[in-house]
């Protein structure tokens, strides 16, 4: 059952601006279009704990040591579809953090399966043992 989306405060975000690298001409070097958004995931009373504990879980390479979790865009050309793109991942990684993850039920290996991999290990075992020295014959 979907829950609610969780609504995203920009005010309790840190949003950064700077100038994207790559080609873009005279415009690159003068118009601040990248965008960073920040905020510590551990202070971000606006995600339920549950969500929280499991954005940790998925983001745990892009987290600073202080828990700030870093998003980037400077795929377009301005400040405001850039900070779009930020928010849409940032969106993206809640809803992703807000779904539990499937229990996996554990199961044996079907008859046929076991057929399968015994005939492919024969396989390989005679081909290898083809292979070998037969000595002075």
């Amino acid at each position: 059952m979907p829950s609610a989306p969780i609504i995203i405060p920009k005010e309790k975000l840190t949003i950064r601006f700077s100038r994207s690298g790559g080609p873009g001409g005279q415009n690159v070097n003068k118009v601040e279009t990248k965008v960073e958004l920040r905020f510590v995931v551990s202070e971000a009373d606006w995600i339920p704990e549950s969500i929280r504990s499991r954005l940790v879980a998925l983001c745990s390479d892009t987290l600073t040591k202080g828990g700030e979790l870093i998003l980037a865009s400077s795929r377009h050309r301005t400040q405001g579809q850039n900070l779009e793109e930020c928010l849409r991942k940032l969106s993206a990684l809640l809803e992703k953090a807000s779904r539990r993850p499937q229990r996996r039920i554990p199961t044996r290996p079907t008859r046929g399966s076991q057929v399968r991999t015994a005939r492919v290990k024969r396989h390989q075992s005679e081909k290898k043992r083809a292979r070998r020295w037969q000595g002075d014959e």
